[in-house]
């Protein structure tokens, strides 16, 4: 099984799911996309395969959301993916991408149903 985990090691979640990953036997490929963010088409084409909105991955806490005034229900999606290219913390994590989809996994057992064999 390939699993790519958009990851942030500073991030107890994140941290936790790519735990969860390895006791499954498998070394994902990992994307600290903090320091290799994905592009503005890998983005949105992470978005559209989880089918979730642009706002659901916005991340608020420990981010700059509130100083750029991302909580305006009016910003577009282009804007708002804007923001996530300036800032890539705003990026909610950790992304998980396996044969079987692609998911925001939070809380971190969300990932297992990825791992569990079809």
């Amino acid at each position: 099984m390939t699993i790519t985990i958009y990851h942030n090691p500073a991030c107890g979640t994140s941290r936790n799911v790519l735990a969860l990953i390895r006791a499954h036997g498998v070394e994902p490929q990992i994307v600290e996309y903090l320091k290799t963010p994905p592009s503005r088409a890998e983005l949105t084409d992470l978005i559209a395969r989880m089918g979730i909105g642009v706002r659901d991955l916005l991340r608020r806490k420990g981010t700059p959301y509130d100083e750029l005034g991302l909580d305006d229900a009016a910003l577009s999606d282009d804007a708002l993916l804007d923001a996530m290219m300036a800032h890539p913390i705003l990026i909610n994590r950790p992304i998980v991408v396996t044969e079987r989809g692609v998911k925001l996994c939070r809380p971190s057992e969300s990932v297992l149903a990825m791992l569990a064999p079809a």
